[in-house]
């Protein structure tokens, strides 16, 4: 098939470009930069080098791959997580405003089916593992509400749309090139300690490796349009895996603070991720698309 990546060059578009071609994929990937373009090349992928504001530059570079798929990885993060409240304006507008002009565009040039990057982790759940039926979060605090609605917009988008459309809501990304990895920035975090446990920690987190999270986006070429939560099997309360997270990456023991103490140290959105997130189940994306998530890493043996 004949796919085109947007975001191609960030850490869920490389592993996922070198899944699709491995898998006898023809693709382009869109980036920004020439370097960008250089390592696509390196994947054996088509490279469009366009910025995802200019919307004419979009058009052409669809147009030009051919190509009837689209998926959607667009983000701007910055390199550690404390930094992600000032460069959310910046990631915000690139999802909405850039894949707004990617979605025109497949909208334009006949584009069969449309997959779009959601959220596993901003999801509301009481008492139970969120699922695809699971509503986001858009009433939580400031900042997961921010995203929450950023998310629900995209996935409306999507899903009213005159295209197949598949949501993916992949859980917190860890493995190379992403922050929960030894050379990430939560590693960097936590090691300057400045990661603590919040009195409570039973807020769960489902994460994702990112190739897993390759291997299934790659399978939702082919599978039933819809929602799909891409998650491992490792829902755990933050009490449990982020001192295990500390260990694996050689850091000492995260501090523990108080629910007042991180309310006035990292605001609201630091205890509601700590004592309000929801972990996600899998059970429709191991049935549907063959995810086989590997262990969380840091847990051990």
């Amino acid at each position: 098939m004949k796919v085109f990546v947007a975001g191609a060059s960030g850490a869920i578009g490389q592993p996922l470009i070198a899944e699709l071609i491995r898998k006898g994929h023809t693709v382009t990937g869109m980036t920004q930069s020439e370097t960008g373009g250089n390592r696509l090349h390196a994947y054996g992928a088509e490279a469009a080098v366009a910025n995802a504001f200019d919307e004419a530059a979009v058009e052409a570079a669809l147009r030009a791959s051919g190509a009837k798929i689209v998926i959607d990885e667009l983000t701007s993060l910055p390199k550690t997580p404390s930094e992600l409240p000032a460069h959310a304006a910046r990631d915000r507008k690139l999802r909405i405003e850039g894949g707004g002009n990617l979605h025109r565009a497949a909208l334009t040039c006949g584009v069969r089916r449309y997959i779009q990057q959601s959220s596993g982790f901003f999801l509301e759940a009481k008492g139970v593992l969120a699922d695809e039926s699971s509503p986001l979060a858009i009433n939580a605090s400031p900042f997961v509400a921010s995203s929450a609605q950023m998310y629900a917009y995209l996935e409306q988008r999507v899903l009213e749309s005159s295209m197949e459309g598949t949501l993916l809501r992949y859980g917190f990304f860890y493995g190379p090139n992403t922050w929960y990895h030894p050379k990430g920035g939560a590693a960097d975090e936590v090691r300057k300690q400045l990661f603590p446990v919040i009195q409570g920690g039973e807020a769960k987190w489902s994460f994702v490796h990112i190739e897993d999270a390759a291997h299934a986006t790659v399978a939702a070429l082919t599978a039933a349009p819809g929602k799909y939560v891409v998650v491992d099997d490792d829902p755990l309360p933050v009490s449990v895996w982020l001192p295990k997270f500390a260990n694996f990456v050689g850091a000492p023991p995260p501090p523990f603070v108080t629910q007042e103490q991180a309310q006035q140290a990292a605001g609201e959105d630091a205890v509601y991720c700590q004592t309000k997130l929801s972990g996600a189940s899998n059970t429709k994306a191991k049935r549907e698309l063959a995810l086989t998530p590997r262990r969380l890493e840091w847990l051990g043996e």
